[in-house]
This record gives C-alpha cells, sequence and structure tokens, in this order.
C-alpha cells in the first residue's frame, strides 16, 4: 500500500531514513527545512501489509528520490508517480536503488558520482591549524560570494545572489572563505542541505591565480572541523579522480555510488 505522507509520520519516517542517514541526507533535509505541507514538495510512503513502511518517495520541485531497503522491493508504485510528474523529471539517489528505476523508464539519460562520506572527528586526517584567515559568509557578503562563484566556470550559472542570502538564512548551508588583501574572495568551501545528521559539501574552489597555495584545504579543514565538532556527518560527490584524492586525504571514505536520471 501507497499513501501521502503527512505531518503525523515523521518520526517513522526519520527514523526509517537515519538507517543510511548519508545517503538520505536531502531527504532528511527537506522534511526537517519544509515538513509535509508544502506545494513544491510531497512524500509518499509504501507499506507492506503488515503496515510496516518499506519505502519513501520525495518529490522536490521536479526532482525525485525514492529510497527503500529492501533488494526485492517493488517499485511500480514509484514508478507511476514519476511518470504522472509533467516537464523535465530528475531522479537521483544510491546507484543500486536507480538501477531498477533504469530497467523501466521511457527514455532517459543517466550519470554516476561517487559519493563519500567524513562522519567522525577522529577520522579528519588533515588539520590546518593556520585557519584564522578563514572567515564564515554572512548574508552582507553574498553579493562578494555570487561574484567569486561566477568566476568558476564549472559553478557559473548556478546560483543567484538571493539564493545565496536565503542559504545562509535559512542555515541550510554555509559558506566559508579566503579573501585577498584587496577583500576579493579568493576561495570558497561551502555546505548544502544541512540537517541534524548531517551535510554535504558542495562548491568548493579556489581562483585560478591563487591554486596550489593551499588555500582550499584550509578553508575545507576548517569547514570539516566545524561541521563534526557539531555531531554531524559529511559528505560529498565526485566524478574527478583529482578531486577524489584530495578529499580522501581529508579523510573521507567512498561508501556508494550516486546516480542520476533525466527524462
Amino acid at each position: 500500500m501507497i499513501r501521502r505522507l503527512e505531518e503525523k509520520d515523521r518520526k517513522e519516517v526519520l527514523e526509517f531514513l537515519s538507517d543510511e542517514a548519508a545517503i538520505n541526507l536531502f531527504i532528511i533535509g527537506d522534511i526537517e527545512a519544509y515538513g509535509f505541507d508544502e506545494e513544491f514538495q510531497t512524500l509518499w510512503g509504501q507499506y507492506t501489509d503488515d503496515g510496516v513502511l518499506e519505502g519513501v518517495l520525495l518529490r522536490f520541485h521536479e526532482n525525485f528520490i525514492p529510497y527503500f531497503n529492501n533488494p526485492s522491493f517493488d517499485i511500480t508504485e514509484f514508478v507511476n508517480i514519476i511518470l504522472n510528474n509533467q516537464g523535465k523529471t530528475m531522479i537521483s539517489g544510491k546507484e543500486s536503488l536507480l538501477r531498477k528505476f533504469e530497467e523501466v523508464l521511457p527514455k532517459h539519460t543517466s550519470g554516476t558520482t561517487y559519493f563519500c562520506e567524513l562522519r567522525h572527528p577522529d577520522n579528519l586526517s588533515f588539520v590546518d591549524n593556520n585557519s584564522s584567515q578563514v572567515k564564515i559568509a554572512q548574508e552582507c557578503d553574498a553579493e562578494r560570494v555570487y561574484e567569486f562563484i561566477d568566476k568558476i566556470d564549472e559553478f557559473k550559472n548556478r546560483t543567484s545572489v538571493d539564493r545565496i542570502k536565503h542559504k545562509i538564512k535559512t542555515k541550510a548551508g554555509r559558506i566559508y572563505y579566503i579573501e585577498n588583501d584587496d577583500g576579493r574572495i579568493v576561495s570558497v568551501a561551502q555546505t548544502t542541505a544541512e540537517n541534524s545528521k548531517s551535510a554535504m559539501v558542495v562548491g568548493v574552489a579556489t581562483l585560478e591565480e591563487y591554486r596550489n597555495h593551499g588555500l582550499m584545504s584550509t578553508c575545507l579543514s576548517r569547514l570539516c572541523q566545524d561541521v563534526l565538532a557539531e555531531g554531524k556527518g559529511l559528505c560529498l560527490f565526485y566524478d574527478n579522480p583529482k578531486a577524489g584524492k584530495i578529499y580522501h586525504k581529508f579523510g573521507f571514505e567512498t561508501i556508494d555510488n550516486w546516480m542520476m536520471i533525466e527524462m
């Protein structure tokens, strides 16, 4: 049986998702941030005949994330809901789960990235003790952060000043940065989708003319220390082997693959 989830289901759903809190970072974060009654977000739960929750599907705007922990889980109802979505659709999640969707979905494209996790302060293997130059962005810094991001080819056109302000204001993420003597931001490390259990590392970059001076490592080290000190785990995606080596140096371990399907 499948049904829409409601506020009364919060405790049961979060307990179910917490078995793999890192993998379910986005679903947990969206429940904590927006609950069950927003127009742009819907959650469904699939139950066994005995009334035990066995699967959760999140819709956030046009994006869907399914989760279940039983290899024999029947995805038919989830597929029907996804196919009823109008317009462009993105499905993302743990690769082993999304492979089941790939087999039955109509024309689509897909790709995978590595999914890494750093769970405990003792596992942080790179600590830069010279991090006094690292600053934490406030709402008033949003314009400068945007100007920095707009200079990084990989991140260009992916955000706006208002989105950066909203992220900082709502604490959905944090932005750590280093600036030069002229007050221009030259290196950044960020989180997004922060919730009570974990945070996703994103947007780690340094301006080209300031690279190879350890600024990114300094920024990321301070960010990791602060998040881990709050009892949260850290996660990230990467598909570039060079980036992977850097993250593994910090103590991140690859725990799975993350898959994205576009229709």
